[in-house]
């Protein structure tokens, strides 16, 4: 199963995250500016279909929907074979820059929201079997990308479980907490109740980390009214005894495909330090990646 072909163009950097670039079908490689270091994908969702359309999104005809019937053994086929590759072969000195040159993680993320996979527990259970059969350094995490939004299912609780298990760690998305801004932001009508639990699951089964997108529509960046109520979110969460790893607070480093991309722009690094320095007050860990 250490037979891969890769193709001789690849070379990955962090403005780059072409989920085609491998050729496979599942996996694909990444540079991870919040990691790192190289992240192993795992895309789940082929089909660029997602239940939210978060108006930031770089994934190309991007629509509502679901992740297909999971090919297992392909996957098992394909992860085995590229981490043989990174962990033995010259993948790392041939297609990434010097200072990136290690395996941080193991990440579920690619076109589409992966917890609406039905084998999602499944995926994790091959994840597990396979980390130990090619003797993946423990210190490799196992991250989930994540809206957070189906963690009321069993299966998705039960991944979680298997993921804690093996360094695992989910990074929630949270970039607005309200539901006009989750509205604007990520064009879902989910409450703020829903995500709150949500969270709280999530917390619960698997260190968590809180992941934000934060940027200017229009030219105006996010109101005060968005960072008060992100930060009186995270006020009520923490009182009430649930504590996220921290936050990952990233701007736009990727052009959207979405067609609202010509009214979003970066923010200066100075407003995402400022609005972390608010985040840190509460006594949370925020690393930011402009």
């Amino acid at each position: 199963m250490s037979d891969l072909t890769l193709p001789k163009t690849i070379s990955l950097s962090v403005v780059d995250h072409d989920r085609d670039s491998a050729n496979l079908t599942y996996v694909y490689p990444v540079i991870s500016r919040r990691a790192g270091g190289v992240s192993v994908g795992i895309n789940l969702n082929p089909n660029n279909a997602c239940n939210w359309r978060c108006v930031y999104c770089q994934v190309p005809d991007l629509t509502r929907g679901t992740a297909p019937s999971v090919d297992l053994n392909l996957l098992a086929q394909e992860l085995h074979g590229f981490l043989h590759e990174i962990l033995h072969g010259d993948f790392m000195q041939q297609r990434v820059p010097i200072e990136m040159q290690r395996i941080n993680d193991i990440a579920l993320s690619g076109n589409g929201e992966p917890t609406s996979s039905a084998e999602f527990a499944q995926v994790i259970e091959l994840i597990a079997q396979l980390r130990r059969e090619v003797k993946l350094p423990a210190a490799v995490k196992t991250v989930l990308i994540s809206n957070g939004s189906l963690m009321h299912r069993e299966a998705v609780q039960n991944g979680l479980r298997g993921m804690a298990k093996i360094n695992g760690v989910v990074w929630f998305k949270l970039d607005r907490a309200s539901e006009a801004g989750m509205a604007r932001v990520n064009d879902t009508h989910a409450t703020m109740h829903k995500v709150r639990q949500h969270l709280i699951t999530a917390i619960s089964l698997c260190p968590t980390w809180l992941q934000t997108c934060w940027f200017a529509v229009d030219g105006v960046p996010p109101s005060r009214q968005d960072e008060d109520d992100y930060l009186a979110f995270l006020a009520d969460l923490l009182r009430d005894g649930h504590h996220p790893q921290g936050v990952l607070l990233y701007g736009l480093a990727r052009p959207s495909m979405q067609a609202e991309a010509p009214r979003l722009s970066a923010l200066p690094k100075e407003k995402l330090d400022a609005f972390a320095d608010k985040i840190r007050a509460q006594g949370l860990t925020v690393q930011v990646s402009d």
